[in-house]
Parts: C-alpha cells; sequence; structure tokens
C-alpha cells in the first residue's frame, strides 16, 4: 500500500500544479494540496479518522452539488476537440466535478483504513 499512497501523492501534487493555469487557482491547488497531504500522510502509516472523513465526505458532496447533466455531450466534446483546452464552463465544471471524485476515491482506501483500526 506504500506505493498505493505514494502515487497518489505524486498524482495530487501534479493536479494541483496543473491547476496554476485555472481560473480559480487558490481554489483547486489547495484542494489537491490537502489530498497530497493526506496521501502522504497514508504513504507513512498515519490514517487521521475524522479529518479524512470530513475531506472524502466533502468531496464527494460536492461532485454531487458540482454534478453536470450532460456528462456525455462533455465526454463526446472532449474527444473532439483533441486537446485540453477549455472551451466553455461546463467543461471546467466537469473536470471539478470529477477531481472531486478523483481525491474521494484515491483517499477511500485510507479512510477505510482509518475506521477498521
Amino acid at each position: 500500500m506504500k506505493y498505493y499512497y505514494a502515487v497518489w501523492t505524486l498524482l495530487f501534487a501534479l493536479f494541483g500544479y496543473w491547476q496554476i493555469n485555472d481560473p480559480d487557482p487558490e481554489v483547486w491547488v489547495s484542494i489537491y494540496a490537502v489530498a497530497m497531504i493526506f496521501a502522504l500522510l497514508g504513504f507513512r502509516g498515519i490514517f487521521p479518522k475524522i479529518p479524512l472523513t470530513v475531506v472524502v465526505v466533502l468531496c464527494i458532496l460536492g461532485a454531487i452539488y458540482m454534478f453536470p447533466g450532460g456528462v456525455g455531450d462533455w465526454i463526446s466534446d472532449e474527444w473532439a476537440q483533441k486537446d485540453l483546452t477549455m472551451k466553455t464552463p461546463q467543461m471546467e465544471e466537469n473536470r471539478e466535478t470529477f477531481g472531486l471524485l478523483t481525491i474521494a476515491l484515491g483517499l477511500s482506501p485510507a479512510l477505510f483504513r482509518a475506521w477498521r483500526k
């Protein structure tokens, strides 16, 4: 599991770095930094139950709140344009929704481990 958390630490760091060009980088760099810290804690074998629960639940609730109606359209638009530039605000919201879901899924094993203790 150390490798799992090491990979997620690196991924969350990269995701945060890529958010620097975002319209609201202070929000998303901070969110990915928090996720990176929890992945790093998991790498070190530290699983804080309540903070992990809060982060995962907030990510899930945020994703539900932001969940777009046209996910299928968004995916086909992304494939059609063949690059990662943001063309519409809905594309940005879709990406943010799936970013929150990625954090929740990536940290779920740590949350499971925290509650199992």
